[in-house]
């Protein structure tokens, strides 16, 4: 089991992680935004197995919401770089598939 300590130094690696995953999105980095996006779940199934759940107190408890408030602020930036890639994905994706149904009902011309 993890001691608090422990505890703080994953969530500070992961809020470092986060920080990475907007600056990956602000450079339109996919594949390296996918990666760090795994390091960073990968230190939340430790902290699943590993923390003890005992409340913190005091600065240590302080520090905990801090990194969180980073990791949701990042979260909130990645998607907003994330969203309109999303959504022109979405349409080349349709644009796509009508272009298929087209070209299935009626033939290549």
């Amino acid at each position: 089991m993890m001691n608090h300590q422990e505890v703080l130094a994953v969530y500070a690696t992961m809020a470092d992680l986060t920080e990475q995953m907007v600056l990956a999105a602000q450079r339109s980095d996919w594949d390296q935004l996918v990666l760090l996006e795994q390091a960073c779940a990968a230190h939340v199934q430790t902290l699943r197995e590993q923390d003890t759940g005992t409340p913190m107190r005091g600065p240590q408890r302080e520090r905990k919401i801090e990194l969180i408030r980073q990791m949701l602020n990042a979260d909130r930036q990645i998607r907003d770089l994330t969203m309109p890639w999303m959504a022109q994905l979405s349409k080349l994706i349709n644009a796509t598939g009508t272009e298929r149904r087209v070209l299935n009902a009626y033939g290549s011309v």
